[in-house]
Parts: structure tokens; sequence; C-alpha cells
């Protein structure tokens, strides 16, 4: 079983896509699942493996991401608290990239035999993760736009103000300020940018007045200002979905 607090950032999301019956959140509380803990850069799920499990992320982050021949690695989205981080893998029978943890991370280990039962048995909770998927395809198509036409200083700015608004829907955070683990390896393997441009763009957007980053700690300073630098709009998000 999933305790309720552990829930609460899915559900929260789930009902504002689709309505949930009573019935509907006691069997997303009782479905089995195994509770383990991964330490940062720990793999969840690797390419090529068929996933025998659907992990519920309860604590961390963690990302999907694919590895070229060379060992570069290009990070494909982030993850946070209440998300299914790898749902498209467990539906689709192999896995076609990885999903590691950014930090420290806590996964509730769902069996996919029981995740098909769960949804053939309650229809709103299948709408629900449908949705999830379609909007998981929504933010990959925006990362591309992201990757392929901004330049640096737009695409971590980007990538801020998404991570920003994200954490605050899910309620993990206060208003645009939130904890902020990712090391600048990270954000630069999110924007396929080296670590001497990711730093100094970092740099500059500190400079400017649009961020304050510190150690685990982001502070949005300029929330128009930083939107508009990434030509950020939160359409692909659908937080209204």
């Amino acid at each position: 079983m999933i305790d309720p607090e552990a829930l609460a950032p899915l559900l929260r999301r789930w009902e504002k896509r689709s309505k949930l019956s009573d019935s509907d959140r006691d069997a997303i509380a009782a479905v089995p699942c195994t509770r383990r803990k991964f330490a940062r850069n720990a793999y969840l799920v690797r390419e090529g493996e068929p996933p025998r499990e659907c992990g519920l992320l309860l604590r961390g982050l963690t990302c999907r991401q694919k590895l070229t021949l060379r060992g570069a690695r290009q990070i494909l989205s982030f993850h946070i608290p209440g998300d299914f981080v790898d749902l498209q893998n467990c539906l689709l029978g192999e896995a076609d990239h990885n999903v590691q943890a950014v930090t420290e991370a806590e996964v509730a280990m769902i069996p996919a035999d029981a995740l098909a039962e769960l949804i053939a048995s309650h229809p709103a909770i299948g709408r629900a993760m449908w949705l999830d998927t379609l909007i998981d395809s929504s933010v990959l198509r925006e990362w591309v736009v992201n990757l392929g036409r901004r330049n640096a200083r737009s695409r971590i700015s980007h990538l801020l103000c998404e991570l920003s608004l994200r954490l605050q829907a899910s309620g993990l955070s206060e208003g645009l300020d939130c904890e902020f683990p990712l090391k600048q390896q990270d954000i630069a393997d999110a924007t396929g940018l080296t670590d001497v441009h990711t730093n100094r763009t970092l740099h500059s957007l500190r400079r400017d007045g649009l961020i304050s980053l510190s150690f685990r700690s982001l502070q949005v300073l300029d929330w128009q200002g930083l939107k508009d630098e990434g030509e950020f709009s939160e359409r692909y998000l659908h937080h209204a979905a």
C-alpha cells in the first residue's frame, strides 16, 4: 500500500484531469508495491530491458535520459514526486530509454500486471494515466524546440520556468521559490550545453537579477523577465487538463 501523504501530489494532479471516485482512490492506495531507495545517479530502468515494474516517485528527483555510444548523456525530462517515471516503458514492454536518479530517491515499484489490472478495472484511472502520457509527449515536443531553436540563455531560463511551475502546481513549493537539487552538470545535460557554457549562463541570469541560485535553492526574482528570456508559455504543461 502507498500512504495517503505520499499519494497527495499524484491525486492532486489526476483529480484535475479525471473524476476519481472513492473507489478509485482506495484502489490506487491499495495497489501492491515495494518501496525502494535509490542513490544519486543510480539507474531505476535501463534501456533495452523488459520492465516488470513501474515506478511512482515518492521522494527526490529523477530523469529520463539516453546515452550516446561515447557515453554522452542527454536528459529528456525531469520527474518530481507524484510522477510515474516510466509509464511508457511499462506499457510498451521494452525500455527505450534510461531512468536515472538525479538525487537520492524513494520510489514505489508497482508490478506491471497490477498496474494493467488497475487500468482495466478503473477507467477513470486509465484516463488519467493516458493523459499523463499525452502530456509527457507535449513536454518532449517543447524540449525539442528548446534544444534546437533557442540559445543557451533561453534554454536555461525555459528549464527553470518549467521546474518552478511544476513544483508549484504539485504543491511541492511555495510560490516560485523552491528546493533545487540539480547540479550544474544536470542542467548542462538537459540543455545540450557544456559545463563552462552553463556556468557562464547561470552567472548572467544571476547578474541580471532574474534568479538567485544557491545550494539546493532557487529563487525566481523576476518571473516575467525569466519567462520572456526563455520564451516560456505554460500551455504545453496542460495544467488545466
